[in-house]
């Protein structure tokens, strides 16, 4: 098992002995090997729909926990090509991001349309499949930020997928069309049995002030987080919390103080606790992203940030680049190490 207390270096203390006092864990809808039974059962989801939610959390290292690993590779438009792939060739071809998952232990893969239907007669019994929806594509010039659809959701089902995800930039000036067509592509995906992930992340140059970036601030991204589950997202992917108070930064919408003064300190797990009280109190479950690759740094910063998710009440991490840009065997050593800290019983619940 990974050492978890050496990797957290001198925020070992911090972060594996916090506990929340603003949102309580009492008040959370935790992760569980009964969180369907649990949670999801009071909703109104079909029991296709619970069956392959189900087949996530059977896969792979955490199987039986109601925690998720899950590896996405969506890089490719997203980055381009190039960006993402160049530091290791190896992941041009497909089949080797699926391998990648596999071996990593991971309860499922996420990625493009051209990426899952190219392997998915090898792969789809073998590992549960998310096919992302939407993609903010880097070539056109000027650059746009604007998610535009690559794939429907028959698509996902006719190749055997067990769930779809899709980005939202919730604040930009095309959110509400993303979110008109995402709330569509959800819908019928639960139609049709599958999962919907959403990764609700923001986008506006006024969430930039004084020289801070307010993109990743606790007050904001919750909100994000919470007009996902209100998108019916099952599972809400989120950057973690780097700061906090940027309604008030912005000078535009509307918050409470209670935010600031009850709800939230300055601790990352109390920031992250923040997000996943607005997934409904945990019933859309939070997965948190694993950020770009800087290197000798990963391994730490990926334990790091699993520690944060856990024990804020989150579901589990998705982590692409620390992984894939690594020689498969370094990606596969990091992605246990992530799975260690769900299936350590000395992290706890904060």
């Amino acid at each position: 098992m990974t050492d978890i207390t050496a990797l957290l270096g001198s925020d070992a203390e911090s972060l594996l002995n916090h506990t929340c006092q603003g949102v309580r864990r009492e008040d959370l809808h935790l992760p569980g090997p009964d969180f369907i039974d649990r949670v999801m059962a009071d909703s109104d989801r079909s029991p296709a729909v619970l069956r392959n939610m189900q087949s996530f959390f059977n896969h792979g290292r955490l199987a039986g926990t109601g925690y998720l690993s899950l590896l996405p590779v969506d890089q490719g438009i997203e980055h381009s090509a190039g960006a993402s792939f160049a530091p290791n060739p190896r992941y041009f071809d497909p089949a080797n991001i699926v391998e990648l998952a596999l071996e990593g232990g991971c309860n499922g893969v996420a990625s493009t349309l051209g990426v899952l239907s190219s392997v998915a007669r090898r792969y789809a019994h073998k590992i549960p499949m998310m096919l992302k929806l939407n993609h903010n594509e880097t070539l056109s010039y000027p650059a746009i930020y604007d998610q535009t659809l690559f794939a429907d959701v028959e698509q996902a089902h006719d190749m055997g997928c067990v769930a779809v995800g899709a980005t939202i930039y919730f604040g930009s000036h095309e959110s509400r069309r993303q979110i008109m067509e995402i709330s569509e592509a959800f819908e019928r995906a639960h139609q049709l049995g599958m999962v919907t992930v959403l990764w609700a992340y923001l986008r506006n140059p006024a969430f930039k002030q004084g020289g801070t970036d307010y993109h990743a601030a606790a007050d904001l991204t919750s909100q994000a987080n919470h007009m996902a589950a209100t998108l019916k997202a099952d599972i809400v992917k989120q950057k973690l919390p780097e700061n906090n108070g940027g309604y008030k930064a912005v000078g535009f919408g509307h918050t409470h103080d209670n935010v600031y003064s009850k709800l939230t300190t300055d601790h990352p797990i109390d920031l992250a606790r923040y997000q996943v009280a607005n997934c409904f109190m945990g019933r859309a479950g939070l997965i948190n992203s694993g950020g770009g690759s800087k290197g000798h740094s990963d391994l730490g910063e990926a334990v790091r940030t699993a520690v944060i998710n856990k024990r804020a009440g989150g579901m589990g991490l998705i982590s692409g680049r620390k992984a894939f840009q690594k020689p498969m065997q370094e990606g596969v050593d990091l992605l246990h190490a992530i799975q260690d800290v769900y299936l350590s019983k000395d992290v706890t619940v904060a």
